[in-house]
């Protein structure tokens, strides 16, 4: 019998999901406005704390930051049926789906192609979007499931209950067939812990105590059964004290071939115990061998728990329940260190209380933090102004955080476009100079650049815009009509070149003897 099997993956379903496939191409590009009365400290830093809609607030910066963000942590509402004081989180299972989706697609576009996104859920939802989130970031970018112990036993209501949520986690991408995503690849070790550390010891030697310093005993057999077991990996190994011919324990064979055994035996890197009479010799790993980090498991039980977040917060606001679930400082910590270095972007686009930001201002990580609710204001400004002053709740002694730095406030403005796709008379030179770019390239344009008509270069083809006046021209459509003029005021390129304009005075000839591909604003834009 055959069976005819899908080419495809299997796709999760929903009532709404035709719609909701095409939500993240119709939001519209909006601007983005500070706020400088809610921002704090630093005028030049690049921390922003946004209120607004999640999905618009992602497209906004869409243009700025797409393919730059290295970590993404998101805690969205779990869908428990609940209603939270400053959620609606009472969402039909579709409905929450279909808010789910759109965003997930722009945040992906926002991973850097080393970057991870960890998304904490609990079981009303977590084996969903594992389907879901699967499908858009291919399942092959799938890391793992963390189990995070957020209490330290289950309520007595429930004769058996849940006390850990899932921190799913995912990579933008691999390369070829390589094993690890490239996420993967850059992960880092937590730090050592003095547990750990307490593993390597002097031991007690007949030749003496080892001059290279303390070790750790590695096994140097392997289990052979269950087709393991390798013919030339089971050889007889002499004790050089007792002059005795040692084998495998049963059901094992030895986990190196025999010249690499007695390579080990030359440098006296088996250890035959105390007496020098054990069965079966050790491996010695010397401490300054060992990783200098640590691998972290898909379980923790120690990076703080839902209680100690809430005592963070009662601290912070004299407010305890002020957020149902907050997560500790601890368990951001931890996703941090893993998953991004100093200097790194960092976004959560669910930004709560402001955990994530908070811990990512105190470990020297940038950072983009999103919101709707009014707590933006209530909660996360006044917690980043403590943050920036100095405060010592959470992860700070651990840090060595003093104080520093800043955060810039913003609200989402007006639509780039209106509803005729008509450019919006507030759109300044700098917020359709990326709208532009991005729509050609696919890639953000650089905070850096020098301001002018030259937007950059990309794939050989060099790209330019006239509009509100760049070349010095402040008249109504000064400088943003194509002439002759124009065009030698323009940085050179020898090669293609896209211009944008209001109009051209060249002939459709001479710009192709030019090389010149001509685009009129408004209706050359992409609007989406």
């Amino acid at each position: 019998m055959s069976y005819n099997f899908p080419a495809t993956m299997p796709k999760l379903d929903w009532l709404t999901r035709p719609e909701d496939e095409r939500a993240a191409a119709s939001v519209p590009y909006r601007l983005l406005e500070a706020v400088p009365e809610l921002s704090y400290g630093d005028e030049q830093t690049e921390n922003m704390l946004i209120q607004g809609d999640n999905l618009e607030a992602l497209k906004a910066l869409l243009p700025f930051y797409a393919g730059r963000v290295k970590c993404i942590f998101i805690d969205p509402p779990y869908n428990t049926r609940s209603a939270f004081e400053h959620y609606d989180d009472n969402l039909e299972h579709t409905q929450w789906l279909g808010m789910m989706y759109p965003r997930l697609e722009l945040l992906r576009e926002m991973l850097t192609e080393d970057g991870s996104i960890w998304v904490s859920l609990d079981d009303a939802e977590a084996h969903y979007f594992k389907v879901m989130g699967d499908e858009i970031f291919g399942r092959k970018n799938f890391i793992l499931d963390v189990s995070w112990q957020k209490r330290d036993g289950p309520p007595n209501d429930r004769k058996i209950a849940s006390i850990h949520d899932h921190i799913l986690v995912w990579a933008k991408g691999r390369l070829g067939e390589s094993k690890k995503s490239q996420a993967e690849e850059v992960f880092n070790l937590m730090p050592r812990t003095e547990k750990a550390d307490a593993q390597y010891q002097i031991f007690t030697e007949l030749s003496g105590p080892d001059p290279r310093g303390p070790f750790r005993k590695i096994d140097t057999t392997a289990n052979g059964k269950g087709g393991r077991y390798v013919e030339s990996l089971f050889y007889a190994v002499k004790n050089p004290y007792t002059g005795e011919e040692v084998w495998p324990r049963k059901g094992t064979c030895w986990r190196h071939n025999k010249e690499e055994m007695q390579r080990l035996q030359d440098d006296n890197r088996l250890f035959w115990g105390a007496k020098g009479t054990a069965g079966t010799p050790m491996r010695k790993l010397f401490k300054d061998e060992a990783k200098q980090g640590m691998s972290s498991p898909s379980i923790w039980s120690d990076a703080g728990l839902n209680q100690h977040a809430s005592g963070e917060m009662e601290k912070l606001f004299g407010e305890k329940a002020a957020f149902e679930t907050p997560k500790p400082e601890s368990l951001l910590y931890r996703v941090a260190v893993i998953a991004s270095n100093a200097g790194d972007l960092i976004l959560d686009s669910f930004l709560g209380s402001g955990t994530t930001a908070a811990v990512a201002h105190k470990m020297g990580r940038r950072y983009i933090g999103i919101e709707m609710g009014e707590h933006t204001e209530t909660h996360c400004v006044p917690r980043l102004r403590k943050v920036v002053d100095g405060e010592q709740g959470g992860i700070s002694e651990a840090v060595g955080w003093k104080g520093g730095g800043g955060f810039r406030f913003y609200r989402l403005g007006s639509p780039i476009f209106d509803e005729q796709g008509h450019i919006h008379p507030s759109i300044r030179f700098d917020h359709l100079a990326a709208h532009i770019w991005f729509s050609e390239t696919h890639t953000p344009l650089s905070h850096k650049r020098k301001r002018s008509p030259f937007l950059g270069k990309h794939n050989e083809t060099a790209y330019y815009l006239l509009y509100n006046g760049i070349l010095g021209d402040k008249r109504p459509g000064g400088g943003n009509v194509l002439t002759r003029k124009i065009l030698e005021e323009l940085p050179a390129h020898d090669g293609p070149r896209v211009i944008y304009g209001e109009s051209s005075r060249l002939s459709a000839a001479t710009l192709k003897q030019l090389g010149i591909v001509f685009k009129q604003t408004p209706y050359d834009v992409k609007a989406r």
